[in-house]
């Protein structure tokens, strides 16, 4: 045991080391390190979590144990887990655990070393376990921080993209649009952003790697061509509908249960997420087909036939993605006479915002529909905050005695 946990002491040395671009939010929850809270960090798999961690604890001197390692997964004696920690690691009372949803009954080791003082950050790359367990057995005892790939902010940041100057230059707003196109292709993992990796190999392996390790072998899937079947086809698809029954049909599942069941796995596992429909009736809500969107827009083109770029929807997954990382509560619309609107954005209960996407709206027949959707589902939800999303269209005008405000993506991102 002391030998395995000396070469993740040489791992922690090593993310010591680095050099890493500063995520958002790092300075907030350093501040949570003074708290005797368990700091939980969920999030895809290579989304940067290990590296926050470490660039939290960096002032201080701390435990460092990786549960990726196969050779600690079968570790069932906590006091020998806990007796090489001080083995190597000395009288610390700070520990990281990595990828602690590996290690069986993880919850009690965690819930007994709070209990003798030791503060603790731990990440995980599974949501239902991690959120089951934590509410269960540490209520109230823990802060949880999400961790996505880079955001437009940090992957702008990654590239010495100058945030703290003006934006009002053509020449910089084209730099700005050709990193946004860069983005859209590439995603925010942070070795495709920093280390210049290959795209499109990259986030293939990756993709295939977390359907095996974060579900076939933590489900113990009997179709795993099946499972993977569905999760290129809700990628593939993002931005679209899908109801399970739907999905049952299209890819020849034996019951409705089972496909259910695969697409919250695929949710837990951070490769998918689903989007209800929004309805005041909450019964109407749950029957209604719901929209997938990918965590990662560089993993829709690594997966995805090559062919037209539908820049319209590629966008939409976008905002869906960045209104996921603000923590907004968020819907789409669809009213009963088939008028869509991308996003209904709720605060306190009520509908704060509507959103529509769209690439362009330089065609008039586009423009009047996507116009027309929004300010009808303006009127049926009592709101008067309305926003189209564009790639490059700044400016605010009046449809239908409604005020509309149009915005480029980049400005949205940028929060600006």
């Amino acid at each position: 045991m002391k030998e395995i946990l000396l070469t993740h002491k040489a791992e922690r040395d090593d993310l010591l080391k680095g050099q890493y671009v500063s995520r958002q939010g790092l300075e907030q929850t350093t501040e949570h390190f003074q708290s005797d809270l368990i700091k939980v960090i969920v999030g895809p798999r290579r989304a940067g979590k290990s590296v926050f961690s470490v660039q939290m604890l960096k002032e201080v001197d701390f435990a460092y144990l990786n549960f990726d390692d196969e050779r600690l997964i079968a570790v069932s004696d906590y006091d020998e887990l806990l007796k090489a920690i001080r083995q190597v690691y000395g009288g610390t009372k700070t520990v990281l655990f990595d990828e602690i949803q590996n290690l069986d009954r993880w919850e009690l080791f965690v819930n007994r070393l709070h209990r003798r003082g030791f503060n603790l950050v731990i990440t995980g790359s599974n949501a239902h376990l991690l959120s089951r367990e934590l509410s269960t057995h540490l209520t109230g005892r823990y802060v949880e921080i999400q961790m996505l790939p880079f955001s437009f902010y940090e992957f702008l940041k990654a590239k010495g993209f100058g945030l703290d100057e003006r934006f009002e230059l053509k020449e910089r707003q084209g730099l700005l649009l050709n990193h946004l196109d860069a983005y859209l292709r590439g995603g925010g993992y942070p070795e495709v952003v920093v280390k210049g990796l290959e795209a499109r190999t990259y986030l293939a392996t990756l993709f295939e790697s977390i359907l095996f390790k974060d579900v076939v072998k933590r489900y113990g899937v009997r179709y795993s061509k099946k499972l993977d079947d569905l999760a290129r086809y809700l990628v593939t698809n993002h931005s679209n509908e899908f109801s399970y029954s739907k999905l049952k049909s299209i890819l020849e599942f034996r019951s409705v249960h089972t496909v259910e069941n695969y697409v919250d796995y695929l949710r837990e596992a951070f490769l998918i997420f689903p989007v209800d429909r929004f309805s005041h009736k909450l019964k109407e809500q749950m029957r209604s087909p719901r929209k997938a969107y990918a965590f990662d827009t560089g993993i829709i083109h690594a997966i995805k036939f090559e062919g037209a770029r539908d820049y319209g929807r590629i966008m939409e997954n976008l905002v869906a993605i960045e209104l996921k990382r603000r923590k907004k509560e968020f819907y789409y619309y669809r009213s009963d006479s088939g008028k869509e609107v991308d996003f209904v954005i709720r605060k306190d209960l009520k509908v704060d915002q509507l959103v529509q996407v769209s690439y362009s709206v330089d065609d008039l027949t586009t423009r009047k529909r996507e116009l027309s959707s929004l300010v009808k589902a303006g009127e049926e939800l009592g709101c008067r905050n309305l926003v189209v999303l564009t790639w490059d269209h700044l400016a605010e005008e009046k449809h239908g005695g409604s005020k509309i405000a149009f915005i480029p993506l980049w400005r949205w991102l940028l929060g600006l």
